[in-house]
């Protein structure tokens, strides 16, 4: 039985005027994708109500399927975007198999997106050990104690086991498990959304060869 009456209705004349933002760089004026990406994160941190830097990251396991599921961003510069993980998940395992990705940013707030893809990389050990020394305790006895996508018997079972990582640690650091790192996607795409009237929305790709050859930049038909 269809549901449709739990969509909301699309938006009217009226409401596309009161939602139009038009702050921020434009990215159909810029050289720089990273740099219209950092301006439009500043906004977004302005105006979501949590989780600016959430992403959806999209994985391909060994038999094609498509896999996503929100993550967050934890760096990013001209070398390109950081997130962590524990190895042996899901996302973990893909990654290794089929190391290339796709993210989205969808600000709902400034009615906005930006989707980027490219090749992946496992950050350097350092790095690694910095970001996860930075977290808070807590965080880190639950990296060792969570046996990322596998079964989990009850939620008993994985408060005992947060419950013994804890006690294992008892007065000392917790260090980066040895499943545990980071991973950095090299863009090759980085396309910016606006939301326009009438579906007439404003999409501009930035796309380049390899991740050491410069940009170039296009507008697409919404």
């Amino acid at each position: 039985m269809s549901r449709s009456d739990l969509i909301p209705p699309s938006p009217d004349e009226a409401e596309y005027a009161r939602t139009l933002n038009e702050n921020g760089a434009d990215p159909a004026a810029a050289d720089d994708p990273f740099a219209v990406f950092a301006d439009w994160l500043s906004l977004a941190r302005e105006r979501e109500p949590n989780d600016a830097n959430a992403m959806s990251l999209a994985t391909v396991d060994g038999g094609g399927l498509p896999d996503v599921r929100m993550v967050l961003l934890k760096d990013f510069s001209a070398e390109g975007f950081v997130f962590y993980t524990n190895t042996d998940s899901a996302k973990g395992r893909q990654l290794k198999d089929n190391p290339a990705a796709a993210l989205c940013f969808h600000w709902k707030s400034l009615r906005r997106q930006v989707r980027v893809r490219g090749p992946v990389s496992p950050v350097g050990e350092a790095e690694a050990d910095e970001y996860f020394a930075s977290r808070a305790r807590d965080a880190r006895i639950g990296a060792w104690a969570s046996k990322q996508s596998a079964a989990l018997e009850n939620r008993d079972a994985l408060e005992a086991a947060v419950a013994q990582t804890a006690s294992e640690f008892s007065g000392t650091d917790v260090p980066r498990p040895p499943f545990w790192n980071g991973f950095r996607l090299a863009p090759l795409e980085i396309e910016f959304w606006r939301d326009r009237p009438f579906r007439l929305h404003d999409r501009i790709a930035f796309r380049r060869q390899a991740p050491d050859q410069g940009w170039s930049r296009q507008r697409l038909y919404p």
